[in-house]
Order: C-alpha cells, then structure tokens, then sequence
C-alpha cells in the first residue's frame, strides 16, 4: 500500500536526520507521548465500533470457527471448522461463484457444512487429502469460457489435472459447468474435468450437470441441484434435508464515524487508485482513460452506434488488434434512487458486509467502507434479471400473503413455478427495481439487497484500432442498447447509456476506468497471408483494426495478401458504419468490399448469402493458399450459419465428405487460421 511506504520512508529519514542531532528533548518525548496516547485511544475506539452488535432480521447470520485467511490450506480451513463440503468455482462473470456459495450454503440443511473456495487461492493438491476428512466431497461449478478455455481462476488446475498423473482415489466429487449452446466448444471444461477426476481415480457422486447460459441457466441449475441433493445423501447415508433455512452470509456493520479519505468511492480494489494511478493496469486497477473523441456513426434509422476514441496515453498499456478492452460502468443515477426509496434508505449511510465466514478469502461482497450509493451505482447489478434465489429471500419481507406465494412459488421447482418465473421475471425483463415496484408489500433491508445482487461486472468490447496506427489510442464502436419491455417500460444497457453521455467539450477532461484483455483473435504472422473477414453490423470492430494494420504495412512497402471483408447491416443510408473509411480502403487496392444491406430490396439478403455465392474466392484464400478465416458478431445465427456455409463450401470445392469438412475447420482452429469473436 502506498501509504504504509510513506509512513516507512518519512520513518527512515527522520532516523537519518537523528545521526546529526540530539537523541530527544524535552517537547519531543511529549509529543511522541500524546502520539502514542491519541494512536491507543483511536485503536480501542476502532475496536469497540466493531464489536457494536449489528441489526438482525428474520434471516439470521451464521457463526463459524476461524483459521488464518491467509493460508492457502483448504483442508486446514475444513477440519478446523468441522465441514466436509468444498465447492470450488471457475467463474469470470460471478455466476459460477454464485452458484458455489448457494451449493455450500445449502449444505447445512444436509449436515454438511460448506465452504467455497477459489481454486486460484488453494494448493489443490490437497484434494488427495480429502478423503481423511469423514463424508467429505468436492464440488467444482466451473464456466466454460473463450474458445473452449476455462476461466483465468481455473487455469492452473486444469493444466494440474491435465497435465499431472495422481491418484484420486477415495476423492467424492460432483461438477456443474456454465456454458453457452450458441458457442462451438459448449461446456467443454466442465466435460472434460468431470472424465478426468474419474480417470484419475476419483468418485462421481453424482452425474455432471450442464447449464446453458443461452436458455434458462438458472432453471439448468435448480433442476441439477434438485436431484444433487437426494443423491448425496444417499451416497453418505444422510437423512434428508430438514427445513430450509435462509441464511445471511453477511453481517452488517453501520459506520458513521470512519474518516472520509477512508470509504471506497467506486475503486475496484485499492483505495484512492482512482485518484493516485500507477501501473501496472488490469481488471483490479483500472485506467482511467480520457475520452478524445464520442460520435455518432449513424445516419438516421432511430437507433445509435457511437465511435470512442479512448487515450491510453502513459499507462503503458499495450494492445494488438484483436484485443478488447474492458470498461467499467455506473449504473443510471435514477435507478439508483428509485431503488433507496423502495426500501426506505439513506443512500449516504456508511457501511462494510462482513462475511460471517471468517475462513473465507472473501472479507466483503464489494469493497467496503462504503456508502449505499456507491454499492447500488458503481458495485452491483441493479439491471440484471435477478435468479431464483434472490426471489426466495425477497419473499420473506412481503407481508401481503398473496405476493408472498407468488416470490416463493416462481423461486421453486414446480413446473408452475417456472413457467411463472419465466413469464413475470424473465419474459418481462423484470430487474429488482420492478419486482420492488410492482410486489408493494415487500420492502427489504437495503443491506439485504446490497448482499443479494450480483457485482457489477466490466463491459469488453472489440477494440476497433490497430496499435500501429494509434499507439496511444483505443477504438471502440458500441451499439446503444435500449428497448421497451412488456410490461411498457423502458430498459436501457448500463454500459452503453453510460458511454452514451461521455461526451468530452471543451477543456474539462471525461474519462472512463478501463483495462486491455489479450485476445486470440489474431492476423497472421505473415502479412501476405490472405483473409476473409465476416463482420456485420458492430462485428465489423475489430476488422477496422486489421484492415488498418494491414494499410499500414502497404505504406511501408510490405506485400499484403487479399483482405476480404463480408459487411452487413439493414440500410446503406442508415447504418452503414465507416462507410467512407471501408471505401478509401477499396480505392486504395487493401480491401475487398461485399456488402449486404437487408431491408434495401425486396428480398432480404445478408452477409450468408454473400458467401454462398463466392465459394470459388473462399476456397481459393483458405483452402489453395491456408488463408485465415474470421468471424465476429452475433453467435446464435449468423456465426453458426458462416460455419455451416463454409463447411458446405469446403465439402464442394476442396471435394471432400461433410465430416472431413467439419475435420478440417477444426484442423484450422488448432492451427488459429479459423477464428471467432462472438458473442449472444
């Protein structure tokens, strides 16, 4: 921290200067005497305001017994605190940590207390010396993320697993993987993790369980989780569940008289680093980038897509085309005031969540100090559509017994149940300000909220620049998202609205906390390579970049291979993006235009039909002279219709069986001369 190295530095000077002067005097041992007295008086004061007992509701906070959070040891952790359930997550979104800590919260009910636990932050190693713990078992709710990858918090015990040969025998395990069906490598982690600990020797307790992001991943869950349960009790010859108890994981500690320079004030991790930057930046130290530029880049239609031009300049942040950067949003300031008002709070109340899990590496929900302002407008995500168990606890502050039912009925597994959460919630895009709004009698605790909702999480967006170009400068090109919901409101996307209004005029500086992600979305290493880019609408980003790099490279007198962009979007005179950009570019000999615009003519046409009718030119770049092959935009239609075009292209050119078409896309992937940038 960096105020501890100033206190250390000004302490080493001070001992410096000592060498040339008298020890102490007389005013110097008083002063030093009422600086110790005021630091004692400070430290008890401290100490007393957090033993102040905090408010309870119906929902009692658990006890647990406590070892160093600092120590990497989870069996230590177990056994010290008498559990016997582990429940590890891969997550780079919150959701599989979310579903860990209901599993582990859950397991009481079962007599088996749980922990979760980040397998980044433990020796997995251990998990050979679970089986000493009696009724133990390992659950792993791992995301699948990228091209097949796991996330960056699994990484190294995927390639421990992969890589290694131990024996698990003994091991008791159970995994659930998060996936989206739209993706080519569906749940690919989880597959492979649940055969490899059975390969290893290890015990399946219950089948895998596959939740699809793209359908209802939150009903996958409670389906799986349904049927977890009875089945673990069987294995350990448990009894059922009792009575379900909702459990607080956080108690609250108001604190009104913490010192202003010491409340967090929307800092992802270190206090002040809004204010004191320092590289280097990443997703827990954010740089705060001036935006140069903020435009408008559609000509009429009624929609917006906006060109932002973000200065990285100083932060030694570097990029390739291809990457994306990272953003970190607020939430709509209204929205933020509409829900203190629906639960009766004073936005300004100062205040820490303190896990009641003393053994979790997980102190706070969200940095803390902080106010319910900063939690509600820069920590969590008022505008998602909250999950089940959300419902479930909402319920129990309903006093109107009719609306009570109707929380704790679309919170159930009930097929009535769901089929009601999926109307009222999910269909009508309800957010917790909604159910808030339209469920009058349920009024929670702010703090209860605050502790329910998910963290905010960063927006990535293609960067539309190359680095050759702009060193100093990140691209991006957003598409506003507003649209009205059944039920006739208005929603609006945090990240776009936000970006929306950055609009920078005159000598006052706007900026945004942002960060660069490294992608494998990549141009060859050899610029004469050719390739064939299918980008509609904003897809078209990150191919901005390469057709920029590659324009550079022409300039320099470096031969070029083809660049073949496919481009769509509905009219020319509408939303046509950096249309005179894309035509310099074609003028200039770099570029190979084919665009469809779908609502211009009678019969829609779009980008797959372009494709369909250039087999000869794509068969000529990827297969007689190994171009590269890239996709970018929207996975559940277009991205799986491109595959299906070029698998058909591949099969009738190249002269090949569909099967030895779907082999040699996949022998491209390998080979990162087929890439996708999609998202759903």
């Amino acid at each position: 921290m960096a105020s501890e190295q100033t206190i250390e530095g000004a302490a080493a000077e001070a001992l410096a200067a000592a060498g040339d002067a008298p020890f102490l005097g007389l005013l110097d041992v008083l002063l030093l005497a009422a600086l110790i007295g005021g630091a004692a008086f400070y430290f008890l004061k401290s100490r007393k305001k957090e033993e102040e007992p905090t408010r309870s509701y119906s929902i009692q906070p658990t006890t647990v017994c406590t070892t160093s959070a600092a120590d990497n040891s989870f069996i230590k952790k177990l056994k010290a605190s008498g559990r016997s359930l582990v429940v590890f997550y891969g997550s780079q979104t919150g959701t599989g940590e979310e579903f860990a800590g209901r599993l582990a919260k859950e397991g009481i009910r079962y007599r088996l207390k749980g922990m979760v636990a980040d397998p980044e932050e433990c020796d997995m190693e251990e998990l050979l010396q679970l089986k000493d713990i009696s009724n133990s078992l390992a659950v792993f709710c791992l995301a699948t993320y990228g091209e097949g990858d796991p996330t960056d918090n699994a990484m190294e015990f995927y390639e421990w697993i992969t890589n290694g040969d131990v024996d698990l025998t003994g091991l008791n395990y159970a995994v659930f993987g998060l996936g989206n069906k739209t993706y080519e490598h569906y749940n690919k982690v989880a597959i492979y993790v649940d055969k490899r600990l059975e390969e290893l020797g290890a015990n399946r307790v219950f089948e895998l369980g596959l939740g699809d992001d793209d359908a209802n991943i939150e009903d996958d869950f409670i389906t799986w989780k349904d049927r977890f349960w009875p089945a673990v009790c069987d294995h350990f010859g448990i009894e059922g569940g009792g009575e379900e108890v909702l459990i607080r994981q956080y108690r609250l500690l108001e604190q009104p008289d913490v010192l202003p320079d010491r409340i967090y004030t929307g800092e992802i991790a270190r206090l002040h680093s809004m204010q004191n930057q320092r590289p280097p930046f990443d997703a827990k130290n954010p740089f705060l980038a001036p935006i140069k530029v903020n435009r408008e880049l559609h000509k009429g239609g009624g929609r917006s897509c906006m060109h932002i031009e973000l200065s990285i300049e100083g932060s030694k942040m570097r990029y390739d085309a291809g990457d994306h950067v990272a953003m970190y949003p607020i939430n709509d300031k209204s929205l933020v005031e509409k829900l203190g008002q629906l639960c009766n709070a004073d936005l300004d109340t100062v205040f820490s969540l303190i896990n009641t899990d003393t053994d979790s590496s997980k102190k706070h929900p969200f940095p803390c100090p902080t106010t319910y302002r900063t939690a509600l407008t820069h920590y969590l995500e008022i505008t998602a559509i909250p999950r089940t168990h959300i419902l479930k606890e909402l319920a129990e502050y309903c006093t109107d017994e009719k609306e009570k039912e109707l929380l704790r009925s679309m919170a159930s597994i009930s097929p009535e149940g769901k089929e009601k959460y999926q109307s009222w919630i999910q269909d009508a895009c309800r957010n917790v300000v909604h159910i808030l709004e339209d469920i009058k009698s349920c009024r929670p605790p702010i703090d209860h909220v605050c502790e329910l909702l998910p963290r905010l999480q960063p927006r990535y967006y293609s960067i539309s620049s190359s680095a050759k170009l702009h060193p100093t400068d990140v691209h991006v090109t957003a598409v506003l998202v507003e649209y009205k919901t059944p039920t006739g409101r208005t929603n609006k996307g945090v990240a776009t609205t936000y970006l929306k209004n950055k609009v920078p005029s005159g000598s006052e500086e706007v900026k945004v906390p942002v960060f660069i992600r490294k992608s494998q979305f990549r141009l060859p290493t050899k610029p004469e390579t050719p390739i064939i880019m299918v980008g509609p609408g904003t897809g078209l980003a990150p191919f901005r970049g390469f057709i920029q790099e590659r324009q550079f490279l022409r300039d320099e007198g470096k031969t070029v291979g083809e660049s073949v962009l496919y481009f769509g979007c509905r009219k020319r005179t509408e939303d046509y993006i950096y249309e005179s950009e894309l035509q310099e570019w074609v003028k200039k000999g770099t570029l190979n235009l084919k665009a469809a615009f779908s609502r211009d003519s009678d019969k829609k046409v779009y980008v797959q039909h372009l494709l369909e009718q250039d087999a000869d030119l794509i068969w000529n770049a990827i297969g007689e002279n190994k171009g590269h092959f890239y996709i970018c935009g929207d996975a559940k239609n277009m991205a799986v219709d491109v595959r299906n075009i070029l698998v058909k292209i591949l099969s009738t050119k190249g002269n090949m069986s569909e099967a030895d078409a779907v082999q040699y896309i996949k022998k491209m992937e390998a080979q990162k001369r087929y890439s996708a940038d999609v998202w759903s």
